[in-house]
C-alpha cells in the first residue's frame, strides 16, 4: 500500500475509533508494588562502558555488545535495569520515535496518533501479569521526559512493548522474515540439539546499533539471557537455565481491533517459568495474544524443539516425529491452521515458504551440523539452488537487516550472539552456567563471554559487493525519499541504483517508477522489463512490477 494511502486510511480509522471511550482505566492503571523492594539503585560508574549497582553490573565487550546482569524482585529488578542502562533506554526511544515521527511528519496526525495509542493499547494493561507490569514501571522510571506528550513514561514503556505485534500485523504481506532452524541426533556433530534463528524485525539502523545480552536473575523462576534492548524487558531470543530456548517468529495477522499480551511478554513467561515443551504450552495458552505467532520452543531435557503457533482464535502446536530437524519461516504447520485462509495465503504468495525450503536445502547439505555451520546457514545470501538473489532480498535467509542471529547449544547451556552489521559480525558465545554461577560475589567489571568460543565474522565484510550494498541502500533511501516527495534526482543516482546491486529486482523497479513518474515511458519499460527477469519476493510484489509495466506500455502504445 502506498504511503500516502496508508496515512489515510490511519487517519481515517483513528478518526472513528477516538469517538470511543474507557480509556481512562488504562491512563490511571499502575502495578502493585507493595510486595516490592522500592529502594533506589546506588550505581558506581567506573567508566562510559562499565556501571555498578550492588550485585548487578552492565558491560561494553570488545564486539560492541552490552552485556547486562540483574536480580531480585521484579521492581527491583527493573529499577536496576533502569538505572543501569538509563542512556540506553534513552537513546532506544530517541531512535524509535523519531522514526515515527519521520513517517508521520505532521503534527496534527502525530496528535492523532497519541489518542489513537491511548485507545488502541486501552486493554492491554488488563493482560499482562503484575509481575512485569511491576518491572516495566522499574524501568521506566529512567526514561527521558522528551516523549512525554505521547504518553507517561510507564505507559509509553508499556506501549513499546506491543511495537512488535502491531508492526506485524499492520505489514500485510511484507512481513517481517524471520527464520529458525533446530537439529538434532543424527544431524549434529555430537548429537546434542543445536537451534539457529534470525529475528528480522528493523525499525532502522539506529534501533539494532545498542544490542543488550540480558542476564536476568529472577527471585522466583529461572535465571535466563535474552538478547534485547534499552527499555524491554519481554523476550525475543533467550535461553534459561534449564536449557529451554525461545524464539518468535511472527505469522500473518488480521488487523486487531485492540492490545492485548504482547508476544514478547508471552515468551518471557516461558522463558522464566518453563523448563520443558508441555510446560511452555500451558503457558502459552493462558494469554489472550493479539497476533499470530510461531513460538519456537527447544528443551535440552527432551532434546528436541517444537513450535506452539497461537493466534487471537486459535491455538496450534507442531512437532515432528522420526526426523532429527525443524524449521519455522513465517507461516503455521499445525494441523489447527491447516485450513487457515491467512496462512494458506501467506504460504502460497509471500518468501516464507522459499525461506523455508532453502533452510531445508541447506541443512541438508550438512553431514553434520556444528555451531560455525549454523552461523554460515543464518548468513546465507542465496537462494534455492544457490542462484544469485540481489543483496537485501527477502527471499534470503539474510536479508542484511536482522537485529540479531543467534545460535543455541541448550545442553550445555550455551549460545551465541551476533555482533554489528546485522549477523554478519563475530558471534560472542556466553555459557549460562558460568554467569550465573558466584553471583554472590562481587560483580566482574569485564565481559562475562567466552573468547575461545568466538565464531570469526563474515569474510563478506571486507568484500567489494559489501562496501556497494550499503552505498546502495544510501541511494535507495534517497529515490524512494525523491518518490514521495515528487521531487529531482540525477540520472547518475539512479544508474548507481542498478549498478550497485545489478540482480536486485528492487532496484530496478524503483528506477523503473521513477522514469515512470518522470514520463520518461522507454527509460521505465526497460528497468520494469529487466525488474521481472529477477528474483522477486511475493506474488504481491511481482503484480506490483507487472501492473507498471502494462500502465508503461499503454504509455507508449
Amino acid at each position: 500500500m502506498p504511503k500516502r494511502l496508508q496515512s489515510m486510511v490511519c487517519l481515517f480509522w483513528m478518526t472513528l475509533v477516538l469517538v470511543s471511550c474507557g480509556i481512562r482505566p488504562s491512563i490511571n492503571d499502575r502495578p502493585s508494588l507493595e510486595a516490592y523492594n522500592s529502594e533506589a539503585p546506588v550505581v558506581i560508574e567506573v567508566n562510559d562502558s562499565t556501571r555498578l549497582s550492588g550485585n548487578n553490573f552492565l558491560v561494553k565487550n570488545q564486539y560492541g555488545l552490552w552485556e547486562l546482569y540483574v536480580e531480585g524482585d521484579p521492581l527491583e529488578r527493573g529499577l536496576a535495569t533502569g538505572s543501569l542502562t538509563e542512556a540506553l533506554i534513552q537513546k532506544q526511544e530517541a531512535a524509535f520515535f523519531g522514526k515515527v515521527k519521520e513517517l508521520v511528519p505532521s503534527e496534527g496526525q502525530q496528535k492523532f496518533l497519541k489518542k489513537f495509542l491511548a485507545w488502541y493499547n486501552r486493554k492491554m494493561y488488563q493482560h499482562i501479569p503484575n509481575e512485569y507490569k511491576a518491572e516495566i514501571y522499574g524501568v521506566s522510571q529512567f526514561a527521558a521526559s522528551t516523549y512525554d506528550d505521547i504518553a507517561p513514561p510507564y505507559l509509553r514503556s508499556l506501549y513499546l512493548h506491543g511495537a512488535h505485534d502491531i508492526g506485524h500485523a499492520l505489514q500485510d504481506l511484507a512481513l517481517v522474515g524471520c527464520s529458525a532452524f533446530a537439529v538434532w541426533g543424527d544431524k549434529t556433530e555430537d548429537g546434542q540439539l543445536l537451534i539457529g534463528r534470525n529475528f528480522d524485525f528493523y525499525a532502522g539502523d539506529e534501533f539494532a546499533e545498542e544490542k543488550i545480552i540480558a542476564f536476568v536473575n529472577p527471585d522466583n523462576g529461572h535465571g535466563f539471557m535474552s538478547v534485547t534492548w534499552g527499555g524491554m524487558v519481554g523476550v525475543v531470543s533467550g535461553m534459561n537455565t534449564e536449557g529451554l530456548t525461545v524464539t518468535i517468529n511472527a505469522g500473518k495477522s488480521k488487523v486487531p481491533l485492540t492490545a492485548k499480551t504482547p508476544i514478547s511478554i508471552v515468551a518471557r513467561d516461558i522463558l522464566q517459568y518453563a523448563s520443558t515443551i508441555s510446560e511452555a504450552e500451558a503457558i502459552a495458552k493462558k494469554y489472550e495474544v493479539f497476533v499470530s505467532e510461531a513460538i519456537f520452543v527447544g528443551s535440552a531435557t527432551e532434546k528436541r524443539a517444537a513450535i506452539i503457533e497461537v493466534s487471537p482464535n486459535n491455538f496450534g502446536v507442531y512437532e515432528v516425529a522420526n526426523t532429527s530437524q525443524l524449521i519455522c519461516s513465517n507461516h503455521f504447520q499445525s494441523d489447527a491452521f491447516s485450513e487457515d485462509k491467512r496462512n494458506l495465503k501467506t504460504i502460497e504468495e509471500s518468501h516464507s515458504a522459499y525461506r523455508f525450503e532453502r533452510m531445508e536445502e541447506l541443512i541438508s547439505e550438512e553431514k553434520k551440523i556444528a555451531v560455525s555451520e549454523a552461523v554460515s546457514i543464518l548468513r546465507n545470501r542465496k537462494g534455492l539452488d544457490d542462484v544469485i538473489l540481489g543483496n537485501g532480498n527477502e527471499k534470503a535467509l539474510n536479508q542484511l537487516l536482522a537485529h540479531h542471529g543467534i545460535v543455541f547449544k541448550p545442553e550445555e547451556r550455551q549460545v551465541w550472539i551476533s555482533t554489528n552489521p546485522y549477523q554478519l559480525g563475530a558471534f560472542v558465545a556466553y555459557d549460562l552456567d558460568e554467569v550465573f554461577s558466584g553471583r554472590d560475589q562481587n560483580p566482574p567489571i569485564f565481559s562475562v563471554s567466552l573468547p575461545s568460543k568466538l565464531v570469526p565474522a563474515d569474510p563478506f565484510l571486507k568484500t567489494e559487493e559489501y562496501q556497494n550494498y550499503e552505498a546502495y541502500r544510501l541511494v535507495e533511501r534517497r529515490v524512494e525519499a525523491a518518490l514521495e516527495a515528487d521531487v529531482l534526482v540525477s540520472a547518475t543516482i539512479l544508474q548507481q541504483l542498478t549498478t550497485l546491486n545489478p540482480k536486485y529486482w528492487k532496484a530496478f523497479f524503483l528506477a523503473g517508477t521513477y522514469y515512470y513518474e518522470q514520463q520518461m515511458y522507454a527509460e521505465a519499460q526497460k528497468h520494469f522489463q529487466r525488474a521481472i527477469t529477477l528474483i522477486i519476493p511475493s506474488v504481491p510484489e511481482r503484480e506490483e512490477v507487472l501492473k507498471y509495466l502494462r500502465k508503461t506500455k499503454r504509455k507508449l502504445s
